[in-house]
């Protein structure tokens, strides 16, 4: 079902923090419609990787390109306005103001080309109805526990349209029917808005049931990347990441691996529809 050209390409990147390398010659390429999920050990350099391809560090060295253009360097608004769009392990929205200000707040900022207030509206409950919170002026954000905290993040990406989405520790602080809603959601996410996904998880029962590939990381560097089902059985993987638990989470890559994938056409179509309120 893949295009063949990359909507992402991540060429040797290289983050340093003084005398540290947090980052270390990373390289991967995304293509259009995949849900790819990026792995390992706690400090392996995944949210740095995230934090660099979305502007908010620069990289030491490396290129990082969006459908072909470079974008390493510029700031994060920018790269929010040329289509990619990320959340945070820790919601922090404005707690002052309602869930659709919110939203509306972000679709008015991060979109791609200059937006009226009406506009930014219109996205913004596009964007809550997907996720499933109310659009209604009232909806308060304190009344939101950590599931609904974990929506309105995902809210306020998705209401500045974008093409590809950085999704981190979405599943944080759920339980286990949440966790599953939540990886229901991104799935519904690729395959109805036509938006690619990078997403950063722990919970491993829960991804591998999404994800169509997978990029392990250990000590800043790719150690393994591929299909779930190989890449769960690479023994440095095991070694430095799945431990014991490497036998389940192959039995979850297996029985993932069989499900029906999107096809071609379908997200085409789907991509079609999403040009078309981009530009509403």
């Amino acid at each position: 079902m893949r295009a063949s050209v990359s909507l992402l390409s991540v060429r040797s990147l290289t983050k340093r923090f003084g005398g540290f390398t947090a980052v270390n010659q990373v390289s991967f390429e995304l293509m259009p419609g995949e849900i790819l999920g990026l792995i390992g050990p706690n400090g392996s350099g995944k949210s740095t990787t995230f934090n660099v391809i979305a502007g908010l560090y620069p990289p030491s060295s490396g290129e990082v390109l969006l459908e072909g253009i470079p974008i390493a360097g510029l700031p994060p608004h920018e790269i929010c306005r040329r289509g990619l769009a990320r959340t945070f392990q820790i919601p922090r929205p404005f707690r002052k103001l309602g869930i659709l200000e919110n939203t509306v707040l972000a679709a008015y900022y991060g979109a791609s080309q200059p937006v009226t207030r009406a506009q930014a509206e219109r996205h913004a409950l596009d964007a809550l109805a997907m996720i499933g919170l109310p659009g209604h002026p009232d909806a308060r954000v304190e009344g939101l526990g950590a599931a609904g905290l974990k929506k309105l993040e995902m809210a306020r990406a998705l209401s500045t349209r974008p093409r590809l989405l950085l999704a981190d520790e979405s599943l944080g602080g759920l339980d286990e029917s949440e966790m599953a809603a939540a990886a229901e959601m991104l799935r519904r996410i690729r395959d109805e808005k036509a938006v690619t996904i990078i997403w950063v998880e722990h919970i491993m029962g829960v991804l591998m049931k999404v994800i169509d590939r997978c990029i392990v990381l250990d000590h800043g560097e790719v150690i393994a990347q591929g299909a779930p089902s190989s890449v769960t059985r690479d023994p440095r993987v095991v070694e430095v990441y799945l431990g014991r638990d490497a036998a389940q989470v192959q039995q979850q890559a297996d029985a993932a691996s069989g499900r029906q994938q999107p096809d071609a056409a379908g997200f085409e179509r789907a991509s079609e529809a999403a040009s078309g309120r981009q530009r509403a």
